[in-house]
C-alpha cells in the first residue's frame, strides 16, 4: 500500500523544520576585537572626548586670512612644512594694485617737480622785491608764497598715497606669521580667494582659512571637554593625572596639565554643529603631551581621555 502524499509532505516539513530549528540554534562564536576599548585607568576617573590640536598658549591653531580678494598664482610651500617667520606662503595676483603703486610713485616725481617749480619762482620774486621793492606787488609775491605751500601739500599726499599703495602691495603676498608647521593648505593655484573670509570649501560648503599653521615644538595638546554635571569631581592643578587613549589602537599617552579654559559653553566644537538637539555644555581642560614620530596622531584627530577624578 502506497503512503499517503500528505503524509509523505508533512514528514519532510518536520524534518525541515527541526534542520532548521538547529541552525539557526547554533551560536556563532564572537569575533575577537581588533582592539581593546579604553579601560578606566584610575579609581574615579572622569571620561572625556579630546581632540588634539597645536601646543599654544591661547587658541588652538594659527589660522591664516588674507586681508584682499584675489587669485591665487603661487604657493611655494607644502603640508607639513617646517618654516621659518616671514616665509612666503602664498601670493595673488598683484598686477593691478602694482601699476596702482607705481602710477603713484610717477605722481610723487611730477609733484616734487612742481615743487621745485613754484620754490624757483618764489625764489626771483623774493630777489627781486629785495632789490627794488615797487619791482613786483605783494600780492604777486603772497600768491607765489602760497603755490609753493599748496604744491608742499600735494607732494605730502602722493608720498601718502604711494606709502599706503605700497603696503597694500604688501597684502598680496602671506607670510608666515611666527615659525611652525604649515598644517593645512585649503586653496590651490587658480582658486580665488575672499577677503577676511578666507576660501571656499566645496564638501563643507563653508569657508575656511587658506593656511593653518601650528608651532614647531615637541608638544601637542588635547583639549578635553568636561560635561558640567562632573565639573565639581576635578581636581584642577599642576598635579592633576589625565591619559590620553588613541582610538583604534591599544595606544595610551599619559597627559601632563596645561590650564583650564573657564567658560562653559556647548558642545559644538566635536560635533561641528552650531545648535545641538541637546544641549550639552562641557569645561574645556587643555593637557599636552611630548610629540612622537612613531605616535600616530594630528592635529584635528578624536581621542578618549580619562582624568582622575575625585
Amino acid at each position: 500500500m502506497k503512503p499517503r502524499v500528505e503524509l509523505v509532505l508533512a514528514s519532510l516539513g518536520l524534518i525541515v523544520g527541526l534542520f532548521g530549528a538547529y541552525i539557526y540554534g547554533l551560536h556563532a562564536a564572537p569575533q575577537t576585537p581588533a582592539f581593546n576599548p579604553a579601560a578606566n585607568p584610575y579609581a574615579k576617573g572622569i571620561y572625556a572626548e579630546g581632540i588634539i590640536e597645536s601646543h599654544q598658549n591661547n587658541g588652538a591653531n594659527i589660522n591664516i586670512y588674507p586681508n584682499i580678494s584675489g587669485t591665487i598664482i603661487e604657493i611655494p610651500v607644502h603640508e607639513g612644512q617646517l618654516v621659518q617667520k616671514g616665509t612666503v606662503l602664498m601670493r595673488f595676483d598683484e598686477s593691478v594694485q602694482r601699476a596702482t603703486m607705481e602710477a603713484a610713485k610717477a605722481q610723487i616725481t611730477y609733484a616734487r617737480a612742481q615743487l621745485k617749480n613754484v620754490r624757483d619762482e618764489l625764489a626771483k620774486d623774493e630777489a627781486s622785491y629785495r632789490f627794488d621793492p615797487k619791482s613786483i606787488s605783494t600780492y604777486t609775491l603772497d600768491d607765489a608764497r602760497n603755490a609753493v605751500k599748496v604744491a608742499a601739500g600735494n607732494l605730502e599726499v602722493n608720498e601718502r598715497n604711494y606709502v599706503s599703495a605700497k603696503t597694500l602691495l604688501a597684502w598680496y603676498t602671506i607670510k608666515a606669521p611666527t615659525d611652525g608647521r604649515v598644517l593645512a593648505i585649503n586653496s590651490a593655484l587658480g582658486s580665488y580667494v575672499t577677503a577676511n573670509q578666507g576660501t571656499y570649501d566645496t564638501y563643507t560648503q563653508g569657508f575656511d582659512p587658506v593656511v593653518v599653521m601650528g608651532p614647531s615644538e615637541e608638544y601637542l595638546n588635547v583639549r578635553c571637554y568636561i560635561d558640567e554635571i562632573l565639573i565639581h569631581r576635578l581636581q584642577l592643578g599642576p598635579k592633576m593625572q589625565a591619559r590620553m587613549f588613541i582610538r583604534g589602537t591599544d595606544i595610551s599617552v599619559p597627559l601632563e596639565f596645561v590650564r583650564v579654559q573657564p567658560y562653559v559653553s556647548p558642545k559644538i566644537e566635536l560635533s561641528d554643529e552650531r545648535l545641538e538637539r541637546v544641549d550639552v555644555r562641557v569645561l574645556p581642560v587643555i593637557f599636552r603631551f611630548a610629540q612622537n614620530e612613531k605616535l600616530p596622531v594630528y592635529p584635528g584627530q578624536l581621542v578618549d581621555v580619562y582624568v582622575a577624578g575625585k
